[in-house]
């Protein structure tokens, strides 16, 4: 699903919020923490789900507990009119978390977890093996300073410090 240009009001930002501190919290509840009847909460966030406002609710799990301890970033460089075949062979590696299409030399950021240093140059030798790919730089995180986060957005937008 393709996100809506449409940006969200306050009152969608506050619903957000609210999901994203209490995860489990029923309807019910964070339409009374929002001030708004749960009517008004099911509807603005089921459109929130169809416009792609609202993600998947996969929980995160941390691949270290599956046995993934390292994190590293991939560029690579691509055949252009073969980018499309290029995310389905990247897609198909479980390894792999997440790509973006980058501006600049390299095309793509693959974002892989792998269990040690071994295991990192197979998944980095995958990726060099799919034919599109035509080359690839990898960097290994040593250390995370900033987890992804949402929140401090989702207080701006809702009018909270």
């Amino acid at each position: 699903m393709v996100p809506s240009n449409k940006p969200i009001d306050s009152i969608d930002a506050r619903l957000l919020l609210e999901l994203a501190e209490h995860p489990r919290a029923t309807t019910v509840a964070l339409a009374e923490q929002v001030g708004i009847s749960r009517n008004t909460a099911q509807a603005r966030l089921a459109r929130l789900e169809q416009d792609g406002a609202l993600d998947s609710f996969e929980r995160r799990i941390s691949p270290r507990a599956l046995g993934y301890p390292l994190t590293a970033f991939i560029t690579v460089q691509v055949v252009q009119r073969r980018l499309a075949e290029t995310a389905d062979a990247l897609a198909a590696i479980p390894e792999v978390l997440q790509v973006h299409g980058i501006s600049g030399q390299f095309d793509l950021l693959v974002h892989v977890v792998a269990a040690n240093a071994e295991d990192l140059y197979r998944i980095a030798g995958q990726i060099l093996a799919i034919p599109s790919v035509e080359r690839s730089t990898t960097a290994l995180v040593m250390r995370e300073l900033v987890d992804y986060r949402i929140t401090p957005l989702l207080r701006r937008h809702a009018g909270r410090s």
